[in-house]
């Protein structure tokens, strides 16, 4: 079925001729129609919108870009002109913003096709979905991007948008057993995506196949892709237990264990990173700016529809509030020290590679999982992959995550796809 193809393939193969963009799209609407009353992806989806959109792509005189007629899903806390965004609430039910975010209207000036909006986390935060892991009903998909995450591995769509706080791109990757990207803070335009934590918020993809990042990043940020290009021969790795390492489950020991032994057998130069004593104060760093910020981002909703509002992120708001305007500035500037102190240690070598998640999905749709190993990373700001690479005891994908240098997304982008080639071969 053409719903399985990843988005490069699917955008060379509508390229050469050798399909149809509606066909594609009749595939990922067939594949929604059989599965999606279980997994409960998409939050909206209009069968006739998207195939008029692929049938425009297949009659037009010429291509619009690299991403002609292939199907695209967008987070439902991102702005659609065409489409409701709702941000998992109430509040917005029916909401058109009129007019796109940034980032769709450059995917569709590229030939991109909006499939629809998957279903997120109550304002990108921390109430569960409704929506279901596609490998195993009775567990989590991870958030808040969670219906992106599910409609991506089902095969429902090649690919998605996410966002990510905490970890909201590389959880439901990892428990999905796709690949996250999240890039450099910054390096993507957020504008019409709903905010949680300015100081944190970063629009990333989510996707089965890891050119299809390479392919969608450089529309995004404007470059032509560079696919064929070599990647790094025996790149500098660090292995980085951090100072959660004693709530790591085993199926995740083993994945980093595996990654240090393979890689190293592959010519990589693989040492530890132990991190100063600094970066444990990461954790509760980002939890302050993040409900700080959070609660100032939902001041509206708190004081005009607080009813409205989730009991657990009510108590969220609450939180946040209840922050010293000193104890914020303080977490900043831990931020601070350690994003300089890091950038002085990739001297040393070329990525990190770390635990994503404690382990394999748990067996929990009240929980989005635990977001600790990668949120500390994304308070520094540093672009990162959530690679799948793993099985866990319950046969559930388990990833490692990959960092790179503040800023030095394109060089990690190679050694990522070197490091997926080396532990999960074609």
């Amino acid at each position: 079925m053409l719903n399985e193809l990843s988005f490069s393939d699917a955008a060379s193969s509508i390229k050469s001729g050798d399909i149809s963009s509606e066909r594609l799209v009749r595939d990922c609407l067939d594949r929604i129609e059989s599965r999606d009353r279980d997994v409960r992806a998409w939050a909206f989806i209009d069968p006739e919108l998207a195939l008029s959109q692929a049938r425009a792509c297949d009659t037009a005189s010429g291509f619009k870009g690299p991403l002609h007629g292939v199907p695209f899903g967008v987070k439902d806390i991102i702005a659609t002109h065409d489409m409701p965004t709702e941000m998992g609430s109430p509040i917005y039910a029916g909401y058109q913003t009129g007019h796109d975010a940034a980032c769709v209207a450059l995917l569709r000036a590229a030939g991109a096709i909006i499939l629809g909006k998957t279903v997120t986390v109550e304002f990108a935060g921390m109430a569960p979905p409704p929506t279901a892991n596609p490998l195993n009903l009775a567990c989590t998909p991870g958030g808040s991007s969670s219906g992106s995450a599910a409609a991506v591995a089902d095969f429902m769509v090649p690919a998605a948008f996410g966002t990510q706080t905490a970890g909201s791109i590389h959880r439901p990757a990892a428990h999905c057993g796709i690949i996250g990207y999240k890039p450099t803070f910054d390096r993507l335009n957020l504008h019409g995506v709903w905010p949680a934590a300015q100081s944190l918020d970063t629009l990333g993809l989510l996707t089965r196949s890891i050119d299809d990042i390479e392919l969608l990043s450089a529309v995004l940020v404007g470059r032509p892709a560079k696919l064929e290009c070599s990647p790094v021969k025996t790149p500098r790795i660090a292995i980085c237990k951090t100072h959660l390492w004693d709530i790591v489950r085993p199926e995740t020991i083993e994945a980093i264990e595996i990654a240090r032994e393979t890689l190293s057998i592959a010519g990589a130069e693989v040492e530890d990173l132990i991190l100063p004593d600094s970066f444990d104060e990461l954790v509760a760093a980002r939890d302050i700016i993040s409900s700080y910020e959070r609660a100032r981002a939902t001041a509206y909703e708190w004081f005009s529809h607080r009813e409205l509002l989730s009991e657990p992120l009510q108590r969220g708001v609450a939180k946040g509030f209840g922050w010293k305007y000193e104890e914020y500035t303080q977490a900043m500037k831990v931020g601070a020290d350690c994003r300089r102190d890091l950038d002085t240690l990739f001297n040393d070598f070329d990525t990190i590679i770390a635990p994503c998640t404690a382990g394999e999905a748990p067996a929990d749709r009240n929980s989005t999982g635990d977001h600790t190993h990668i949120g500390m990373w994304n308070l520094l700001h540093v672009p990162s992959y959530a690679l799948p690479t793993h099985k866990g005891p319950n046969n559930m994908p388990v990833a490692i995550q990959i960092m790179g240098r503040h800023g030095g997304d394109d060089a990690l982008f190679h050694v990522a796809k070197w490091v997926l080639e080396k532990l999960v071969p074609a």
